[in-house]
């Protein structure tokens, strides 16, 4: 199976499935002397570790990283590093009734005509599970990142779980990381908790709603016309599981926008060109304008449910199917971490890609120099 790397110039290819022995990822194109521990990888992968909560699978992972290569007295040394996570908690035993047997919504069907095989054990490369190796590899490019762009900061959050969405009149940033649901409103955070669980309780699932930030981007990330800066983030936060649509900035309303609404004025400051409004997301052209990122995307609700639904065998025989096993009611609640990490990966890769391509050079606007 082919198409497991992504990146430029900061190339990560994730590999394991679910239920083997391990997972991991292999990062090529990290830049030397960036120090780095395992400790400070787990950070990140213990915000999107199983178990945390009731509202999400009660599979216990301590998903403990270790790296293998590519590192010398906790400095990276420029050679590919090898991150590793082991499964420790796997109960194969919960997929043998589905072995023969698609699920809806899963990928086991096309999986199965695409390559004429599967690994029926919790999806096995499908599985959300492959998502701890890219919070792993964005862990790494965090690091890089402090190191290189000390003032970037990147932050996901939940703004809606099924019908109800946060009330951004409350928005409090601090409250992200004080409730299981990642949101900035503390009030949604308390509603969600009685929907969910009523959500879980009639064997149902449900999906969500996230953006992700990054504040502190530098000017001119980015490039015309197959390597801008939104394909490529839209391609990071499409290819998480579940992710059904993306969007930057206005996204879809922009549609709904007429132009003198939409493109954002600039107005010239002591400390530079100023937008008047951030409609664009950050981006113009595929290149950064220096203002916040902001990534949106939608999440599906979890296919694997308890309610019996119709489908087929391997046989072309038609019959109902109940998924049981650890799932959670809500993926999008650990999707948080992950697109963070996406987000991490992504703007690394297009700083570096900058820095080869122009040194870090800057047009300058009257006396003012991005520089």
């Amino acid at each position: 199976m082919s198409y497991n790397t992504f990146g430029h110039v900061f190339r990560v290819t994730t590999w394991g499935e679910s239920h083997g022995p391990a997972l991991g990822a292999t990062v090529d194109g990290c830049p030397p002397g960036i120090a780095i521990t395992e400790e400070a990888i787990q950070h990140w992968l213990d915000k999107r570790k199983p178990g945390q909560s009731r509202h999400t699978t009660q599979r216990r992972e301590a998903d403990l990283v270790r790296i293998l290569s590519g590192t010398f007295e906790n400095r990276t040394t420029g050679t590919p590093i090898q991150l590793m996570i082991e499964n420790t908690d796997q109960r194969s035993k919960d997929y043998g009734e589905i072995a023969t047997t698609f699920r809806p919504g899963h990928a086991d069907i096309t999986y199965h005509q695409k390559y004429g095989l599967r690994d029926y054990r919790g999806g096995g490369r499908s599985s959300a599970r492959e998502t701890a190796a890219r919070v792993a590899a964005g862990g790494l490019a965090r690091a890089v990142l402090e190191a290189l762009v000390p003032d970037l900061r990147i932050k996901g959050y939940m703004t809606r779980i099924g019908e109800h969405k946060i009330d951004r009149s409350r928005i409090d940033m601090a409250e992200i990381d004080r409730n299981p649901f990642w949101t900035p409103d503390a009030k949604s955070a308390q509603e969600w908790e009685g929907y969910l669980d009523e959500i879980r309780k009639s064997r149902d699932s449900v999906g969500a709603e996230i953006e992700v930030t990054a504040t502190g981007v530098p000017q001119g990330l980015g490039a015309p016309v197959y390597a801008k800066l939104d394909t490529d983030l839209a391609a990071a936060m499409m290819s998480i599981n579940a992710v059904k649509g993306v969007e930057i900035g206005e996204g879809m309303k922009a549609a709904q926008l007429r132009g003198t609404a939409n493109a954002d004025e600039i107005r010239m400051s002591s400390e530079g060109p100023v937008f008047s409004d951030n409609h664009s997301g950050g981006i113009l052209g595929g290149i950064s304008t220096g203002q916040p990122l902001l990534v949106r995307f939608a999440v599906k609700p979890t296919s694997s449910i308890l309610t019996p639904r119709k489908t087929i065998t391997e046989t072309g025989e038609e019959t109902e199917i109940v998924t049981k096993g650890r799932h959670d009611p809500c993926v999008g609640i650990r999707a948080v971490p992950v697109a963070e990490a996406m987000m991490a990966c992504v703007l690394l890769d297009h700083f570096l890609l900058d820095r080869a391509q122009t040194g870090g050079q800057r047009g300058k606007i009257g006396s003012f120099s991005a520089e």
